[in-house]
């Protein structure tokens, strides 16, 4: 079972105190009445791993550690496995000790592309909604945060993040809660908040945006990236059973409705920072993730659509405050 003692601990003297009120609770509910039925197998992997203290740790130009001794090719088959026990792996990528975990999603190119346009990170403390695996977390304490909390219900990126922190030292300037942001009440607490890949999902995206704002200090900083379509700021994009094969697309906003958005929901010197295409070079099928990925999502005749017929996948990133 995971311990989250050292991070209660971490927050009990800082503007996260007042956390404490409810998070241990919540906690305590889900690992007695929520694990999912594989969890103590994925953590069971987890603990058969090595706690490596690594040589060499870069994770300001990636997430990439060394041993002060190169490990063995018995040593590195046996963290492979251990490691491929947790498929799939989406977020990333990893480079650890030699075993290069080549993960569905490039997140390295996502964080290239938003780390230009946010304010620095030096001395922050952050939240990543829809933390995933943790891969931006590790990039954000890289980028100089103090203290990087992500939270994501889904329990086996829980344990994805908890296998790359034990074989990074069990460093804790990073940590995963298995919550979703409807379980946080309004901290008000966090320099930083980032958002990606998380607003379609919503039903109610208002009220995301209005929980996200409810987690920043003030004129703290909104990092939203998210699908969203070419169109004036009405446009707005309602799928129908599914885009792009995900069952759970609700709204995609042209980045223009977006903005109006969030200004709606309170937010000043909102900015639209970025717009791209998702490519096969950053989503793609691996040895890592096996099943469908990008180019099973597109229409094989014409990739500027996803197979339901609907523009293919366009992502923006906005920047906005809390006044």
């Amino acid at each position: 079972m995971i311990d989250f003692g050292k991070f209660y601990q971490q927050i009990a003297t800082g503007p996260l105190a007042h956390w404490l009120e409810t998070l241990p609770a919540q906690v305590g509910s889900w690992q007695r009445d929520a694990l999912h039925g594989q969890f103590k197998q994925w953590m069971r992997s987890v603990s058969f791993l090595p706690e490596i203290t690594p040589a060499r740790l870069d994770i300001l130009n990636g997430v990439q550690a060394e041993a002060a001794t190169p490990l063995s090719e018995g040593q590195k088959t046996g963290i492979e496995k251990l490691l491929r026990n947790l498929m799939p792996w989406r977020k990333g990528p990893f480079d650890l000790y030699g075993i290069h975990i080549d993960t569905e999603w490039r997140s390295d190119l996502k964080w290239d592309r938003v780390l230009p346009h946010i304010s620095p990170l030096a001395g922050r403390t952050i939240l990543d909604v829809g933390c995933g695996s943790g891969y931006h977390l590790w990039r954000m304490v890289g980028a100089g945060a103090s203290l990087a909390v992500g939270i994501d219900p889904t329990q086996l990126f829980l344990c994805q993040f908890e296998a790359v922190r034990k074989l990074l030292g069990d460093d804790q300037r990073a940590h995963v809660l298995p919550l979703g942001i409807e379980q946080l009440p309004p901290l008000n607490a966090f320099d930083t908040v980032f958002s990606m890949g998380v607003l379609y999902h919503r039903r109610s995206p208002l009220d995301h945006l209005w929980q996200l704002k409810d987690q920043l200090v003030k004129d703290g900083e909104l990092v939203l990236e998210t699908l969203v379509v070419d169109g004036d700021e009405n446009t707005v994009l309602v799928p129908g059973d599914r885009y792009a094969q995900m069952r759970n697309v609700y709204f995609i906003p042209s980045a223009l409705a977006l903005k109006k958005w969030l200004e709606k929901c309170g937010f000043v010197d909102v900015r639209i920072a970025d717009q791209c295409y998702t490519t096969q070079q950053e989503q793609r099928r691996t040895t890592w993730m096996t099943s469908e990925s990008l180019g099973d999502f597109l229409d094989p005749a014409d990739a500027t659509k996803t197979i339901e017929g609907y523009p293919a996948p366009l992502r923006a990133v906005l920047i906005a405050r809390k006044p």
